[in-house]
């Protein structure tokens, strides 16, 4: 599988006479398994057509500000949306411009808005190359952590021969592929989670359920995503999506999330138990709503499977992770959790806490592991909280090595 897959190139092409290579660049690009959109400087088109782009890439390509029908082409959103941005070939003008900060067409405003890494491959003819303007220009842009792909040596398009060439599409390709490496550690890596509350239904329209959103099992599915993993979300009842490529498997009660789990399971590398599964189901469904009466009511309950107790009776390679949510006694009843359930991991917090539990966008956790190794982390964004432990298990894969 190509480390491209369902990955978001943003390709910039500037008036260049090496953009008659930019067909074959977006051709790899697909190939691969990416998603394309071309922004173009308005005399871009002069060297090579937006039709052949659009084509190719199977997006629309965009040149200007406002459309023709007078919609506006939103560079902020195009920004927000890349996961790396390419710009080739980049002229000594658009350098120029992009050095100074200058923002007088759509692809300036576009990498100005951009979030992500960006890639440039310069091409010009050889004085120019050489010029001491573009040489500052190009260092001022890597001071800011563009990657600029070093120009070839070869004969130019006045007819010298030197320094000046754009890369060759396949280089810029493996460039790109080689960024996405060195950002996915998880790449190849198969990530099971779940998330969210299960609701286990009275009658036809109550449930018992709980208070949990699915924030902190999503921000982790996000993070494995991100990283290169293949990440499989098993998701309850929760208006709460990932923003990432996660394939999501939705359910409702916690009978349903076991049985799914159990599914996914064998294939799985890494299993995070996040979601808030309720204990106990009502014995009897009531089959219509149970109408308001004077005297009291009973609801009996019986006990849901136990989901990470079982996935740790059945593990064999996966690194298990599992949650506790606690009211009191946090750290022993984590530890008594960890053992209990063999887990490889317990990330533990206590309800109650300020900017921790449901509904938050924050916790503050500890990481309870085997042989009593505890780490306390200070409160965070739930984001953070998931990337703390992908770091966790970078380097339990490292000491593995």
């Amino acid at each position: 599988m190509s480390r491209l897959r369902h990955k978001r190139i943003l390709l910039g092409v500037t008036a260049g006479i090496a953009a008659y290579k930019v067909p074959h660049l977006v051709r790899l690009f697909v190939k691969a398994g990416a998603e394309v959109r071309v922004v173009m400087t308005p005399d871009a088109a002069q060297f090579v057509t937006p039709q052949t782009l659009s084509v190719l890439s199977k997006n629309p390509v965009l040149s200007t500000f406002f459309s023709q029908e007078r919609q506006w082409n939103n560079h902020v959103e195009l920004g927000e949306w890349a996961d790396v941005m390419v710009v080739a070939p980049l002229t000594a003008n658009t350098l120029a411009k992009m050095s100074g900060g200058m923002c007088d067409n759509l692809l300036l405003a576009t990498w100005l808005s951009a979030r992500c890494k960006t890639l440039v491959a310069p091409a010009m003819d050889l004085e120019m190359y050489q010029h001491p303007t573009v040489k500052a220009n190009l260092e001022k842009i890597k001071d800011w952590g563009v990657v600029v792909l070093p120009a070839g040596v070869g004969e130019l398009a006045s007819g010298l021969n030197g320094e000046g060439r754009m890369a060759e599409p396949e280089a810029i390709f493996a460039s790109v592929e080689q960024y996405f490496a060195d950002n996915q550690p998880f790449f190849g890596t198969r990530v099971l989670v779940n998330a969210g509350p299960t609701f286990e239904a009275i009658d036809p329209v109550r449930f018992i359920g709980n208070r949990s959103t699915g924030k902190m099992g999503i921000a982790i599915a996000n993070a494995f995503s991100a990283a290169g993993a293949e990440v499989t979300l098993v998701l309850g009842p929760t208006h709460l999506r990932p923003v990432s490529e996660v394939n999501i498997i939705p359910v409702e009660t916690a009978e349903e999330m076991n049985l799914k789990m159990l599914s996914a399971y064998p294939a799985a590398n890494i299993v995070v138990c996040s979601a808030a599964v309720a204990d106990y189901r009502p014995v009897t469904i009531e089959a219509h709503k149970i109408k308001k009466k004077a005297q009291d009511i009973a609801i009996q309950l019986t006990p849901n499977a136990d989901i990470l107790k079982t996935l740790g009776q059945l593990k064999t390679t996966q690194y298990l992770v599992g949650f506790a949510l606690e009211t009191e006694q946090l750290l022993e009843n984590a530890q008594h959790k960890l053992t209990s359930k063999n887990a490889d991991l317990i990330i533990a917090n206590e309800a109650g806490e300020k900017g921790t539990g449901f509904g938050f966008d924050t916790n503050q956790v500890y990481f309870v592991a085997p042989g009593n190794k505890i780490t306390k982390f200070e409160l965070k964004d739930k984001n953070e909280v998931a990337k703390d432990l992908l770091q966790y298990i970078l380097e339990i894969r490292a000491r593995k090595k």
